[in-house]
């Protein structure tokens, strides 16, 4: 069977013109969100969502204590073996001021997010993601992505993809190290 010249040149046009799309629009999205040179040092971008049980939660409401932001899914394997180092971790340094907060960026029901945290045995707060807090914080094109904040809100680290345990405990007592504690309350 001969092939048709003219259609196979179709068709590597039509590729081309998806292929230049696509890195046209990757380099757009990477454009409107700050980049990691831009973000680490400066307060983390602060944002309002809604957590599993229906209240807002801002992000600025853990200031004074050193925080891992969490984005993650349902769906996401490397954060269903990250999750239960998270629950061990926020036992371990919770009492010293360290605060892992979860942000869930599938389109899974909030019923279906809560059973699931609750199989995972999660004990830190799971809030409802908006893409624009993603993008907020660079775009959350691959998950997990893991940011640290010190205790004055600041980004120190940011981790993209399942990593060692070791590596977040690096990252946590850095971050608790760093800022100002919060005071007790009498």
């Amino acid at each position: 069977m001969k092939r048709n010249p003219l259609i196979l040149f179709f068709i590597a046009a039509i590729v081309a013109a998806m292929l230049f799309a696509g890195v046209r629009m990757a380099r757009k999205n990477r454009a409107n969100g700050p980049t990691n040179g831009q973000l680490m040092g400066n307060l983390a971008p602060d944002f309002e969502l809604q957590g599993l049980d229906g209240k807002s939660m801002k992000l600025s409401d853990f200031r004074g204590k050193a925080v891992l932001l969490n984005f993650w899914a349902t769906y996401c394997e490397p954060c269903k073996i990250e999750i239960p180092w998270f629950v061990e971790l926020q036992k371990e340094y919770g009492p010293q001021g360290f605060q892992i907060v979860g942000v869930a960026m599938d389109d899974a029901s909030t019923e279906d997010i809560a059973k699931f945290a609750k199989e995972m045995g999660v004990n830190y707060p799971i809030l409802l993601g908006k893409e624009s807090v993603g993008q907020s914080y660079g775009g959350v094109s691959v998950l997990p992505i893991s940011f640290f904040l010190d205790r004055d809100g600041k980004l120190i680290a940011r981790e993209f993809g399942l990593q060692s345990r070791s590596v977040f405990v690096d990252h946590i007592k850095k971050a608790l190290s760093q800022g100002q504690a919060v005071q007790a309350q009498k």
